[in-house]
């Protein structure tokens, strides 16, 4: 039977963005194998389905980490011991040492594909990011038989500097089974469940609680529309570091009635066709999965200006770009599609067709032509 490793740093980036593809790949009668530290008990719910076999290697996020040097002969010892015929990485550090222990593999036959969720460097980012990120993305991907990019902007800078096979894909796929516009009944009885009701203008930000994240754009800007919008409620959606950190800037800012930390949540499908609006505040995004699934729920999107909201967002289209860092900017923008009812009727509307490109059959047909696949 043939053969695939999935790789990443953490099991959670498997479960979270690519099980349709491990369901894909079974069922072209491949064998599914996955490698990853085992994280899942901080994340709530998920689970490795579509999995034949896991193994949980220590993969540690700092390169700096001595731990990593066991992950690396844990991982090589697999790939060793398996003859797979695609392994697919993904993440910074799941991504170099598994393009470094596969050297073998790939000399035996095994086809090794590196996923780049966005790059470090891009348009706009600190140098030093183009001083280190960039020449070590560029070497590994000599190590690697193809860089599978899900931005334009990543993909341009790949094919043009890097010596292997680049290829783009909209980005990871959202399931429309899960996530779709439902009427008024349904939105009513999802809001009643979250403990909202109708006279409510309820925004989501869904993403790890972190600095890239920069929840604390739209904390800022909260506080400044507190007083604008009748019943504001924004719902964070997300576990991490920042989480005391945010939470006392809510309180310092007098907005614990206004806004809600739901935790980490698996059951998003019933939380997004509730809200009015999807916001998202990242300094750094490949391709915002929630920035998707909100358009695919026919929702407006405020969003900070980066390549990966550029691509979803076209400004005054389906939604409205950002600068980072601007509360300010992004208080108007979001009142505005609260005073501004048919407007925002429209942005929706929009969204929701620009975004049939980046579902998860959209998707999987793109692999299964990129990668060659055929049913056994």
């Amino acid at each position: 039977m043939k053969k695939v490793l999935y790789v990443a740093t953490v099991a959670s980036h498997i479960c979270q963005f690519h099980l349709p593809y491990l369901e894909m790949f079974q069922s072209m009668g491949y064998e599914t194998h996955v490698a990853a530290r085992d994280n899942l008990a901080e994340k709530n719910g998920l689970s490795l389905n579509f999995t034949d076999k896991y193994f949980d290697i220590p993969f540690q996020r700092s390169p700096k980490d001595k731990r990593n040097i066991k992950a690396y002969k844990e991982l090589k010892k697999v790939i060793d011991c398996n003859k797979y015929d695609f392994i697919v990485c993904n993440t910074p550090m799941g991504g170099v040492l598994t393009r470094i222990a596969a050297r073998k593999a790939r000399k035996n036959g095994a086809r090794v594909i590196y996923i780049a969720h966005g790059f470090h460097f891009y348009k706009g980012a600190p140098k030093k990011y183009w001083l280190t990120f960039f020449p070590i993305e560029k070497m590994f991907a000599k190590l690697c038989d193809m860089v599978i990019t899900i931005n334009e902007e990543d993909y341009i800078c790949a094919k043009k500097h890097f010596k292997t096979d680049v290829r783009h894909i909209h980005g990871i796929g959202v399931k429309t089974e899960r996530y779709y516009p439902v009427d008024a009944l349904t939105k009513k009885e999802l809001r009643t469940a979250l403990s909202l009701t109708d006279d409510n203008f309820v925004i989501l930000c869904t993403g790890e609680l972190n600095k890239n994240k920069n929840q604390e754009q739209l904390i800022k800007a909260a506080n400044i529309l507190k007083n604008k919008i009748s019943g504001l409620k924004i719902l964070f959606a997300g576990n991490g570091p920042n989480e005391e950190k945010l939470r006392k800037l809510i309180t310092d800012l007098n907005l614990n009635d206004n806004i809600k930390l739901l935790g980490y949540r698996t059951d998003l499908e019933k939380i997004v066709p509730a809200v009015d609006l999807i916001v998202s505040c990242s300094r750094r995004e490949g391709l915002g999965l929630n920035v998707i699934e909100g358009m695919l729920c026919k929702k407006t999107v405020v969003a900070t200006k980066n390549r990966g909201h550029c691509e979803l967002i076209k400004n005054d289209f389906n939604g409205y770009l950002v600068s980072i860092g601007n509360f300010e900017e992004m208080a108007d923008c979001i009142y505005n599609i609260y005073f501004d009812i048919e407007k925002a009727n429209l942005f929706a509307k929009n969204s929701k067709e620009l975004a049939q490109n980046y579902t998860v059959n959209y998707v999987k047909e793109e692999l299964t032509n990129i990668l060659g696949l055929k049913k056994e």
